[in-house]
């Protein structure tokens, strides 16, 4: 049975294990986020750097592979803005720039409804390696 995008990256186990979860995936778009707990915290008692770096990553993924083709990630920078240390946090990932072989986005890190906590530039490599997804329902 074929899955939906979706579906797709519903499936990795590494967001999963981080309490990340997806809203939203398109071509050149999605939205993933995390409710904070204490696990998500580091010595400073704010939200640590690598889970937002993993939240927007996740979102950069969905958006670039959405289109049904490998995309992998050769480049990521991030700026950090603002601390958190509880709530739900939201990562929305951007297509600014596509090509035949890149596709570069850009993922704005926000508390909900609340300020910009960072963000995340990406570049990643367009493959040839197909995604099957299916219709879905």
């Amino acid at each position: 049975m074929s899955k939906t995008c979706f579906e797709y990256f519903r499936g990795d186990n590494f967001a999963r294990e981080n309490g990340i979860s997806l809203v939203s995936c398109k071509p050149g778009h999605a939205v993933v986020k995390v409710e904070i707990t204490e696990r998500h915290l580091n010595g400073a008692g704010v939200v640590h750097g690598g889970l937002l770096f993993t939240l927007a990553d996740y979102a950069f993924a969905a958006a670039t592979n959405s289109y049904g083709n490998v995309a992998l990630s050769i480049n990521a920078t991030m700026s950090f803005f603002e601390k958190s240390n509880s709530g739900t946090i939201i990562a929305e990932a951007i297509e600014v720039a596509r090509s035949n072989k890149l596709i570069h986005c850009d993922i704005n890190i926000r508390q909900e409804n609340g300020p910009l906590l960072a963000n995340f530039k990406g570049t990643a490599y367009i493959t040839k390696t197909k995604i099957e997804f299916g219709t879905g329902s």
